[in-house]
C-alpha cells in the first residue's frame, strides 16, 4: 500500500512538473514581449524562468528513476521484452547525435543558452544551418533516460515532449522576430527549423 502511494504521488509529480516546466520555459523565451510590459528587467526575469524550467527538468528525471523503482502501472510491462543490452545500445545511438547537437548549440549560443541578453546578436556556427539544435539534443535526452531505465511507459510518456518542444521553438521564434525584425525573417529563409535547407549546403 505504501509503495502504491509513493508511485501514485510520483506519477502526479511527473505530470504536474511537465506542465509547469512547459509554462515557465515558454515564458523564458519571450523576453522582448515581456519587456513591453515590465521594461528592461524582463530579460533578467526570463533568466530566472529558464532556471526554474531547468530545475523542473531535473525533478522530472528523478521521478522517472523513482518510477523505475516503484512500478505502479501494471498494464504497462515494466521492461522491454528484449535483453537490457539492446535498450542500452538504443540509448547510446540516441545519445551520440543528441549530445553533439546539444553541446554544439550551447557552445555557439554562448551565455544566451541560459541567460537572454538584449544586446546579443544572431548566433553563428551550427545556427547557420538549423535554428534549434539545442531543442533537438534536449528532446533526445528523454528517450536516453527511458531506454537506460528499460521502461516502455517512460518511452511512451516521452512522446509528450515532441509537441511541447515544438511549442518552445515556435514561441521563441516569435520573440526573436520581435527582437531582430527583418534580420531574423531573412535568417529564417536561409535556415531550417530542425533540418538544414538544401541551399545551405550548396553554398559550402
Amino acid at each position: 500500500m505504501v509503495f502504491l502511494l509513493i508511485e501514485l504521488i510520483n506519477l502526479i509529480v511527473m505530470i504536474v512538473s511537465s506542465f509547469i516546466l512547459t509554462i515557465f520555459y515558454i515564458k523564458s523565451v519571450q523576453p522582448v514581449l515581456l519587456e513591453k510590459k515590465i521594461g528592461e528587467v524582463a530579460f533578467k526575469r526570463c533568466y530566472y524562468y529558464r532556471i526554474i524550467a531547468s530545475s523542473l527538468m531535473g525533478i522530472i528525471i528523478i521521478t522517472q528513476i523513482v518510477y523505475f523503482c516503484y512500478h505502479l502501472l501494471q498494464f504497462f510491462p515494466r521492461f522491454f521484452p528484449w535483453d537490457y543490452w539492446v535498450s542500452f545500445l538504443i540509448a547510446i545511438i540516441i545519445a551520440v547525435p543528441s549530445f553533439i547537437f546539444m553541446f554544439k548549440g550551447v557552445h555557439d549560443a554562448g551565455e544566451e543558452t541560459i541567460k537572454p541578453s538584449r544586446n546579443h546578436s544572431l548566433y553563428g556556427g551550427i545556427y547557420t544551418k538549423i535554428r534549434h539544435p539545442q531543442a533537438i539534443g534536449e528532446l533526445g535526452v528523454w528517450w536516453i533516460f527511458s531506454f537506460l531505465l528499460n521502461s516502455p511507459f517512460l518511452c511512451v510518456f516521452s512522446l509528450i515532449w515532441i509537441p511541447i518542444f515544438y511549442l518552445f521553438c515556435v514561441y521563441e521564434e516569435k520573440d526573436l522576430k520581435l527582437r531582430y525584425g527583418e534580420e531574423y525573417i531573412e535568417y529564417k529563409k536561409k535556415t531550417g527549423m530542425f533540418i538544414p535547407k538544401l541551399k545551405s549546403f550548396k553554398k559550402n
